[in-house]
């Protein structure tokens, strides 16, 4: 450890949709500084996955694993009551679970993307997961760290919490105005909601010694489309997007004492797209 700042080893963090692409990174990470770390996500199967992909490269660490629905409230008690009844007491929280709707092609002539045909039932549904499901988890399990007098929430939200999506990256020219797909204004909502959530608990609980921060990540590179990566890529003045590793050190270093001043603070990592 370069710097003991950095140093997790007696620190427990909570993980919520930890089996997508960039939970397993935030596990990594806090991992990488010996924190302990509990896998969350609604898919049992996949929660499972990941924690067999993590213990191969971390064969030492503390890796426990639970099913928790964060739209449920009562689901996120339970798993709180059952670590208390461990003596397990969670320091860090990091809220990652959200529904992020895939570029789709085939769309027909109710393309459920556009903003005049998103449905309510969508965006309760989406609302639920990402914005909802941040705020019962912080309700949750920040009650615990303000017992405790100290503890940190990570909510990771997007570059689009602070620019509007370019609809044009989606945009395929073969395809009719009703087979394109849109980025949905649920996303922006949510991840701009989660930076308002943040600035409202950083001043809540801050004499309980919990600080709360936010993180928004620019897209990650996953094996898309061709013709998007080459779109995206011109809004950013680094000219690529992120690798999926690339965020560990920015979670490593708001997670940790090595922030120990930060809260209320969005982090914007994109490349530089928010700026041009």
């Amino acid at each position: 450890m370069i710097n003991s700042r950095f140093n997790l080893s007696k620190n427990t963090a909570l993980i919520t949709g930890s089996a997508g692409l960039l939970g397993f990174q935030h596990a990594a990470a806090l991992l990488e500084c010996d924190c302990n770390v509990i896998l969350t996500d609604i898919s049992k199967e996949s929660l499972e996955k990941t924690s067999f992909d993590l213990k191969k490269e971390f064969r030492n660490s503390t890796i426990l694993t639970y099913p928790m629905d964060v739209t449920n409230s009562e689901s996120i008690k339970n798993i709180s009551e059952k670590l208390i009844s461990q003596n397990i007491n969670i320091n860090i929280l990091i809220n990652n679970a959200a529904l992020n709707p895939k570029v789709e092609s085939n769309l027909n002539n109710n393309n459920p993307t556009k903003f005049e045909n998103l449905s309510k039932k969508q965006w309760d549904k989406e609302l639920e997961v990402g914005l909802t499901g941040a705020f019962l988890c912080s309700q949750v399990f920040g009650q615990e760290m303000a017992k405790l007098k100290k503890g940190v929430i990570l909510n990771v939200a997007s570059d689009l919490s602070v620019i509007a999506p370019d609809q044009r990256i989606y945009k395929k020219n073969n395809n009719s105005s009703l087979e394109q797909f849109y980025k949905p204004a649920t996303y922006s909502a949510i991840k701009t909601g989660l930076v308002g959530l943040t600035k409202y608990i950083a001043t809540y609980w801050s004499e309980e010694g919990i600080r709360c921060n936010a993180i928004s990540p620019g897209g990650v590179f996953n094996n898309q489309d061709r013709e998007f990566i080459s779109k995206v890529e011109q809004l950013i003045p680094m000219g690529r997007m992120a690798r999926k590793e690339e965020y560990r050190s920015a979670i490593q270093f708001l997670c940790s004492d090595a922030s120990s001043y930060m809260t209320g603070f969005n982090m914007v990592i994109d490349g530089g797209r928010h700026i041009w």
